[in-house]
């Protein structure tokens, strides 16, 4: 089976085509058109402007795939199985152009299309050159994004039942707020990252304190709202904050990786899963890794861990080609005529 997948749920204009063996997910290609030095000046998406370029860059990007992964766009129709594509979660502008294009091409070529959630596209991630049979399941996957922290319980790779998210603030949000803050620019999370390096090389412990919100309740929500407006708080009340923005990135930072931590082992312990998976932007961060990798090992040794290949944290579309894959194994596609983006598609 092999499919060409369509991602433009907010920034990145995106195409791949993969293929699925009898226990794998293999990509033969993935393009990324990335809008982030647009954004840059704004220091945010635009999403009107983020539409737009969606609409000059789709055509040329899905060529691009499919001619990277050894196929010629005029024999597409008789090369594929199918077509995936992100219908929601995401910004409405934004998905309209990929979720339009796919149908057109769907029924230009007499293609099943198969929706996917943005979020089961970054869990998905997890699956990609890996052996399907051996995934234990039940799975616990943190998601941590721009737009999305939660945290998805998964008894098979295509069924999710959501167990806590963010009752406020994304991770990945709260990052990019805090770097703008700390004057650092966008996109927040690389900025943080690149500034709390800087300041473990200084050796030394950090004299500032943040919150860590929520993780005395029994529920597995986050919030980071607050932690936001305490480091606001702080810095004002710091004349001098601009000799200190390495620590200020430093602590920010370790007060969200720990709360997605600590949250991510208690649910995995409750929930008694074999598996703990990380998806999304922020499972970029080189900080989460690590610390996850570190409490799973010691807290929950008999717990397997999955993390994505860097390619395939940020937005993509081989990671949505592997979610589209999965469900047409299980035979989940619809007729295109109920295909609808939707910017509050739920997880299913």
């Amino acid at each position: 089976m092999k499919i060409l997948a369509i991602e433009t749920s907010c920034d990145e204009t995106a195409a791949a085509v993969a293929r699925a063996t009898a226990n794998r997910i293999i990509i033969d290609s993935n393009i990324v058109a990335s809008q982030i030095d647009i954004h840059q000046v704004f220091g945010g998406v635009v999403p009107e402007v983020a539409a737009r370029e969606h609409v000059k860059q789709i055509l040329p990007v899905i060529d691009q795939a499919l001619l990277a992964a050894g196929l010629k766009p005029s024999r597409a129709s008789q090369e594929l199985d199918g077509l995936a594509v992100t219908v929601g979660p995401g910004l409405m502008t934004s998905l309209l152009v990929g979720v339009e294009t796919a149908k057109a091409l769907a029924l230009a070529w007499n293609l099943h299309l198969i929706p996917i959630n943005h979020i089961v596209g970054h869990i998905s991630a997890n699956f990609i050159n890996h052996n399907l049979n051996s995934i234990n399941f039940p799975l616990l996957t943190l998601t941590a994004s721009g737009g999305h922290t939660n945290l998805l319980l998964m008894h098979n790779p295509i069924h999710y039942q959501m167990v806590g998210q963010t009752l406020d603030d994304a991770a990945g949000e709260a990052l990019d707020k805090a770097a703008n803050l700390l004057g650092l620019g966008y996109p927040g999370g690389p900025k943080i990252r690149k500034m709390a390096k800087k300041f473990t090389e200084q050796h030394r412990p950090p004299t500032i304190k943040l919150p860590r919100p929520m993780l005395r309740r029994t529920d597995y929500n986050f919030s980071f709202s607050g932690l936001k407006t305490a480091l606001l708080y702080i810095v004002r009340e710091d004349h001098n904050w601009q000799n200190h923005i390495a620590e200020y990135a430093y602590v920010f930072e370790e007060a969200v990786v720990e709360v997605l931590v600590r949250k991510t082992i208690k649910a995995a312990r409750d929930l008694k899963v074999k598996t703990i998976a990380l998806a999304g932007g922020v499972s970029a961060n080189e900080r989460l890794r690590s610390d996850l990798k570190s409490a799973v090992q010691q807290q929950l040794p008999q717990v397997d861990l999955l993390l994505p290949n860097m390619d395939y944290t940020t937005d993509n579309a081989a990671m949505i080609a592997a979610a589209g894959l999965l469900k047409a194994r299980a035979g989940l596609t619809q007729n295109i005529e109920n295909i609808i983006a939707q910017p509050n598609y739920p997880v299913k």
